[in-house]
């Protein structure tokens, strides 16, 4: 069974930062790719940010220059840090990643429980 803790979530002024965390645990042989959603209100989930296992990133125009993501060097852990927050930053995050339980071929696709960011104006 493999799990996705987030943490670092909370209510912040816009302008300010927050910086979540994302740990895995369980059975796992390796791990690809890591990265960040978010979901706000009525809206679609949307891809933020991105790291491959090779620590090359993607990141959503709408973050970009504003939100880093970065992983551990065990590739356990992903974080995103995220400064000079918007209102419209505002959504439930949720951290997810491509993890090989054995050493077979196929990775699949894990999701932590999400962490609710309030961003005031």
């Amino acid at each position: 069974q493999v799990q996705l803790v987030e943490s670092g979530g909370g209510l912040v002024q816009a302008g300010g930062s927050l910086r979540l965390s994302c740990a895995t645990s369980g059975r796992i042989f390796s791990t690809n790719a890591m990265g960040w959603s978010r979901q706000a209100p009525e809206k679609q989930r949307e891809s933020v940010a991105h790291i491959t296992s090779d620590a090359s990133t993607a990141y959503a125009d709408s973050v970009k220059g504003r939100f880093t993501i970065s992983r551990d060097n065990a590739g356990n852990t992903v974080y995103l840090q995220m400064n000079s927050l918007k209102s419209e930053d505002t959504a439930v995050y949720y951290c997810y990643a491509d993890i090989k339980a054995d050493s077979g071929l196929y990775s699949r696709r894990y999701w932590g429980q999400g962490t609710q960011v309030t961003v005031s104006s």
